[in-house]
Order: C-alpha cells, then sequence, then structure tokens
C-alpha cells in the first residue's frame, strides 16, 4: 500500500482529502500544524499526530520515519500566525527558511517549505489530484438563478479576483454593483468577507479564483460552509467561484445553506 503524508491545517479539507485517498487504497499519515485540526481526521488516517508549523525539521523526522515519500498540504494555515505571536517558536531549519527569504508573499512562503522538503526526498504533490470532484464545473449551482446585476457584478469580480491573485496577494474579492467592496489580504477570506458585506450593506457579490500563476501544490483556492455562514450574515447575495480551479467543500450543505437564504452561486471559467 502506498503511504503518502498529509499536512493538515484547520477546516474540512484535509478530512475530504484523507477519506478520499482511504477509499483509493493509500495510507496516509498526518500531521496537524496548529491547533484547531478537525478532530475527525484522526479517524481517516493510519497515524495522526500534532507538530506545530514552526517545527520543520520535526514534520521532516516524523513524515520520514514513516516511510513517506509524497505529500499534500490541505487546510487553512494563515500567514497572520507570523505577527500575532501564537505560533511556537520555530527551530533551527525553520529560521534558516524564513531568513532566507526576500519577502514574505504567500508564494514566496510556500515555495520554500516545499523546496525544503524536497531536501529530504518529500515531494508536495497537486492538492487537487485526490479530490478534483470538489471543483465543480461551469454553471449555476442553486436553483436560484443570478440577477443580471449579480451576473455583472460577477464577471467584474472575478476579474478583479484576479488582478490579486497576479499580485499574489489575495484570492477573494467582495464587489457590488461594479464596485470594490474589500480585497483579500493577510486576514483572509472570511474576515474579507465580512468586512466587505458590512460596506455593502446587503446585496454583496463574493468572488473567489484561482491565481493566474497557480501552484496546485499549495494554496488553491477553496470555499465551505463557514464561508457561505458569513455570507448569509452580512446579507451578500450571490457567490462566484472559478470553474475547475476552486474547491467547493461539503457541497451539499452550502447549496441548502444558500438556497435558505436566496443567494445565488455560480462557478465561471
Amino acid at each position: 500500500m502506498e503511504k503518502i503524508g498529509l499536512l493538515a491545517g484547520v477546516g474540512r479539507l484535509p478530512v475530504e482529502c484523507a477519506r478520499a485517498a482511504k477509499a483509493m487504497g493509500y495510507e496516509v499519515y498526518a500531521v496537524g500544524l496548529i491547533p484547531g485540526v478537525e478532530p475527525e481526521l484522526k479517524e481517516c488516517v493510519a497515524d495522526y499526530t500534532d507538530i506545530s508549523v514552526a517545527h520543520l525539521q520535526a514534520i521532516i523526522d516524523y513524515l520520514k520515519s514513516k516511510g513517506v515519500t509524497k505529500v499534500t498540504m490541505l487546510g487553512k494555515v494563515t500567514k497572520e500566525l507570523l505577527y500575532s505571536g501564537q505560533h511556537a517558536a520555530p527551530d533551527m531549519r525553520m529560521l534558516g527558511l524564513m531568513f532566507s527569504l526576500p519577502d514574505r508573499k504567500d508564494d514566496t512562503l510556500m515555495l520554500a517549505f516545499v523546496r525544503e522538503l524536497a531536501k529530504d526526498g518529500l515531494e508536495a504533490f497537486d492538492q487537487t489530484a485526490l479530490i478534483r470532484s470538489l471543483m465543480p464545473k461551469p454553471g449555476v449551482l442553486t436553483k436560484r438563478q443570478p440577477t443580471e446585476q449579480e451576473l455583472q457584478d460577477m464577471e467584474f469580480g472575478m476579474r478583479m479576483a484576479r488582478e490579486i491573485g497576479r499580485l499574489d496577494v489575495g484570492q477573494t474579492v467582495v464587489v457590488k454593483q461594479q464596485a470594490v467592496m474589500a480585497l483579500e489580504a493577510i486576514e483572509g477570506t472570511d474576515a474579507c468577507i465580512r468586512r466587505g458585506g458590512e460596506l455593502a450593506r446587503g446585496g454583496a457579490v463574493v468572488a473567489k479564483t484561482a491565481k493566474p500563476n497557480q501552484d496546485l501544490r499549495f494554496d488553491v483556492p477553496a470555499v465551505g460552509l463557514k464561508t457561505m455562514e458569513i455570507m448569509v450574515e452580512v446579507g451578500a447575495k450571490a457567490l462566484v467561484i472559478e470553474a475547475g480551479r476552486t474547491l467547493l467543500v461539503e457541497q451539499d450543505k452550502v447549496i441548502a445553506l444558500a438556497e435558505a437564504h436566496d443567494i445565488a452561486i455560480a462557478a465561471m471559467e
């Protein structure tokens, strides 16, 4: 049985990946990188351990001790941890990585992390390889169709989201009547939606896309139930995601919640 490593952050994606991998016959060894990893993950894997994302050498040592050579990374591990003081003190290997960086953009950080894994024979693979079924094809996913204004906002929002993605700033934009209410930066998707939705005072459209040069080994955009709950909270009316390049987690629950609150969801190319 082939072994794979799963570096897990917060959210449902690590669980979905572990379940899919197990169904395909893989033996999964998971590392919880931060507090808040779904407890259910432990039930879906051959072995589980908690190691702070700051302890890079310990992560590598654990995976190698299990005979793992291929690794995937899923779940939220926010860059905000670097500035909040909430993470453990970094080990020497992580310190070396951090001091070698020309900047702290998302891709810069993640590419350096992937290179460190590769030095020890750990190959990071496509995050979507085991969960491509979670990436919707083009079309409207809800019974409620977007209005003409919402469609215009969706197309506008997609263009804006791709631009901030090109700059490696974020992947989410909140718009209303073709005006930008909020752009995602270090605060993350949920805080961006809350801020933009409050500024829009109802009727906001949320757009989430992959970066034009998206590296599928990390930071593939994802939307889940928490996202939709915040949209409901702020009175947003539509969500658009990039078809075939954005993960929609717990699809049935997300769509049901959207339907219950008259929110349209579409996937666009």
